[in-house]
C-alpha cells in the first residue's frame, strides 16, 4: 500500500504548472534551485514573453524578480527566508507583487499579482494626504497674520515650494503700478512694484478684476513679459498658469505659477489643487486688506477722538492727562478740549466731560459733544445757554447715553487768571492755593442728554501766580484698589495729593494725581480717567550769571 501512495505523490509532483495553476488568474513561474525556469502557466507566458522552461530567470525575467529569487533561496540553492515575503516591481507599464512558495525539491513557485490599481490608489491616497496637510498648513500660516505684505510673502513661498518652481502674487492697484511678490523654489519672497499693462498677459486683467469669477488660465510661455519672470528662475519657462485669488466680495489678486521645461506640465488634479490653495490665500489676503482699510479708518477717526495735547494758551498754562479704561480701547467716554479766544484778551474755553459708559460707543458720542461745543464757542460767555443747546442736541439724537461736564472760561488779567466755572452734573473743580489749601468750587447743575430741562450754577474765582484749578472725572475718585483691592481712591485722597502739589506747575499736578491713582489701582479695573489743570503762570526772576547783578523779570 505504501509504495502505491509514494507513486501517486511522485506523479502529482510531476504534473506541469499548466495542469495545476493553468486556470489561475495570476501568472505562475516555477524556478529550480539553480535559478532555471522549470515551468510556467499561460498567464505567465503571456506576461513574460521571453520566459520559457529551461531559460535562466535572470536572463529573461525583470531584474527585480531575479534578485527576489536570489534573496529567497539560501546559499545551498534551497528555498529559505520568509515564505510570506512579497516583492514589488514593474513589468512594462504595470506594477506587480511577487509572492514565493516552496515547491518540490528546492523549487520555488512565484505568483505574480497585478497590483497596479491598488498601488495607484495608495499613491493617490498618499498624495491626497500630503495635499490635505499642505492646505491645513497653508491655512494656519496665512490666517496667522492680518498684514497684507506678510500674506503675499507666505502665499508666494508656499506656492513655489509645493505647486510650481516659481510663484508670483499680484494684487489689484490703481493705475498701471502693480504691487507684486515673487518666490523661487520656496526661497525668500521678494516684494517689488512694476509699471505694466496687464492686458498683455492673457487672463491677468480678468483675474485681477475678480468679477465674474474666472477659472485658472493656462497660457503660452511665449506671451509672458520679462517683468513676470522672477529673478533666480533658471532655464526657460515650460508652462505657466494664471490663477485668481478670490476674496470676500472683492478681488484679492492673482497667483501666477511657473514651471521650467524640465518639469511636467500642470495636470487636471494639480489645477484643482492650485485653486483650493488660491481660495485660502485669497481669503487671507482679502481679510488682511479689509483689516488694513479698517485700521486706516480707525486711525483717522482716532485723531479726532483722542484728547489734544495742551500747552500755554493766551498766557495761561493748560495741562491734560487721559487714561482709558482699557489700553486696547485708546478712546472712551472721558474727554477734554481747550478752545482759545479769538484774541489774547478774550477768554479761552476749557471743557472736561464724561459720557456714560466706556469704549467705542461712548467715544462716538464724545466726538459729537466735542464738535457741538466747538460750534457753540461764540456763546462761551453764557455757559447755561451753551448747556441748554447741547442738551437739546443730545435729546434729538439716536443716542440714549447722557454726559456730565464742566465748563471753564479762562482769561488772563495782568498777573492773575480769572475763571468762570459751570458744572453740569460733574464733580466740582478743585483749586490749589499757594498756602497749600485746596478749595472746592461750589458749582453744580444737572447732567446733559437725559432731561428736557437743565439747571446750572456758574461760579467765578481767581488764580494767583502759581495757583492751579484742577478739573477731573469721577474715574479718578472712583478708582477701586488699595490693600484689599476694593476701596475707592476717594475725594479725600485726591485733595491730600493736591495739597502736596502746592506751587507745582500744572503738568506736575496732573502727573502726580495720575501716578497716585495708578498705584492705588495696581492691576485692577477702572473707569476712564481725565484731568485738566489750569495754572496761573509764576512771575519768574532771572538773575545774572554771577548771581549778584540785577536781573530781569518776565511773565
Amino acid at each position: 500500500m505504501a509504495p502505491l501512495k509514494e507513486h501517486i505523490a511522485t506523479k502529482t509532483q510531476q504534473r506541469s504548472a499548466s495542469d495545476l495553476w493553468g486556470p489561475a488568474p495570476y501568472a505562475v513561474i516555477v524556478v529550480d534551485r539553480t535559478g532555471t525556469v522549470r515551468d510556467l502557466n499561460p498567464a505567465a507566458a503571456s506576461l513574460l514573453g521571453g520566459v520559457a522552461p529551461g531559460v535562466a530567470l535572470s536572463d529573461a525575467a525583470p531584474s527585480w524578480l531575479a534578485r527576489a529569487h536570489e534573496e529567497t533561496t539560501n546559499p545551498t540553492g534551497r528555498p529559505g527566508g520568509d515564505a510570506h515575503a512579497a516583492f514589488r516591481g514593474r513589468i512594462g507599464a504595470r506594477s506587480f507583487e511577487a509572492h514565493p512558495a516552496p515547491y518540490g525539491d528546492g523549487e520555488v513557485v512565484w505568483w505574480l499579482a497585478d497590483d497596479t490599481d491598488r498601488r495607484l490608489a495608495e499613491e493617490e491616497l498618499a498624495a491626497e494626504r500630503e495635499r490635505t496637510a499642505f492646505l491645513a498648513e497653508a491655512s494656519n500660516v496665512l490666517l496667522a497674520s492680518l498684514n497684507t505684505d506678510r500674506c503675499m510673502h507666505v502665499t508666494a513661498q508656499l506656492a513655489s515650494r509645493y505647486l510650481a518652481e516659481a510663484a508670483i502674487v499680484i494684487v489689484p492697484a490703481a493705475g498701471r503700478k502693480l504691487p507684486m511678490t515673487y518666490a523661487v523654489e520656496g526661497g525668500a519672497a521678494v516684494r517689488r512694484t512694476v509699471i505694466a499693462d496687464t492686458a498683455l498677459v492673457p487672463g491677468l486683467s480678468e483675474a485681477l478684476q475678480g468679477f465674474p469669477p474666472v477659472p485658472s488660465r493656462w497660457i503660452d510661455p511665449a506671451f509672458l513679459p520679462d517683468w513676470l519672470i522672477p529673478e533666480g528662475f533658471g532655464g526657460t519657462v515650460g508652462s505657466a498658469a494664471v490663477t485668481p485669488l478670490p476674496g470676500h466680495g472683492v478681488p484679492a489678486g492673482v497667483l501666477v505659477l511657473l514651471r521650467g521645461t524640465d518639469s511636467t506640465e500642470f495636470n487636471e488634479n494639480e489645477e484643482i489643487f492650485a485653486r483650493l490653495f488660491a481660495a485660502r490665500a485669497g481669503a487671507a489676503l482679502s481679510a488682511a486688506r479689509l483689516y488694513a482699510e479698517q485700521s486706516d479708518i480707525t486711525r483717522t477717526l482716532m485723531r479726532d477722538l483722542l484728547p489734544p495735547r495742551l500747552d500755554r494758551v493766551n498766557g495761561v498754562e493748560f495741562a491734560g492727562g487721559y487714561q482709558p479704561a482699557a489700553a486696547r480701547d485708546r478712546v472712551g467716554g472721558d474727554f477734554y478740549d481747550v478752545h482759545p479766544g479769538s484774541t489774547p484778551e478774550d477768554a479761552s474755553l476749557a471743557v472736561l466731560g464724561d459720557v456714560c459708559g466706556k469704549g467705542l460707543d461712548a467715544a462716538v458720542l464724545t466726538g459729537k459733544i466735542r464738535n457741538t461745543l466747538q460750534a457753540l464757542t461764540p456763546m462761551a460767555g453764557d455757559h447755561e445757554a451753551m448747556l441748554r443747546l447741547l442738551n437739546g442736541a443730545l435729546l434729538n439724537s439716536h443716542h440714549t447715553r447722557f454726559a456730565t461736564l464742566v465748563l471753564a472760561s479762562v482769561r488772563r488779567e495782568e498777573n492773575r487768571v480769572r475763571l468762570r466755572l459751570t458744572s453740569a452734573g460733574h464733580p466740582a473743580p478743585l483749586v490749589i492755593r499757594n498756602d497749600g489749601r485746596v478749595e472746592e468750587i461750589d458749582t453744580r447743575g444737572t447732567l446733559v442728554g437725559a432731561l428736557p430741562h437743565i439747571e446750572a450754577r456758574t461760579v467765578e474765582t481767581e488764580l494767583l501766580p502759581g495757583e492751579t484749578c484742577l478739573l477731573y472725572t469721577d474715574g479718578v475718585t472712583e478708582a477701586r484698589g488699595g490693600p484689599l483691592g476694593d476701596e475707592l481712591f476717594g475725594e479725600e485722597r485726591l485733595m491730600r495729593a493736591m495739597r502736596e502739589c502746592a506751587g507745582m506747575p500744572g503738568t506736575a499736578v496732573v502727573e502726580r494725581v495720575q501716578m497716585l491713582a495708578s498705584q492705588w489701582l495696581h492691576d485692577g479695573r477702572h473707569d476712564d480717567m481725565a484731568l485738566v489743570a489750569i495754572t496761573a503762570p509764576q512771575t519768574t526772576h532771572l538773575s545774572a550769571v554771577n548771581g549778584h547783578t540785577r536781573g530781569r523779570y518776565t511773565q
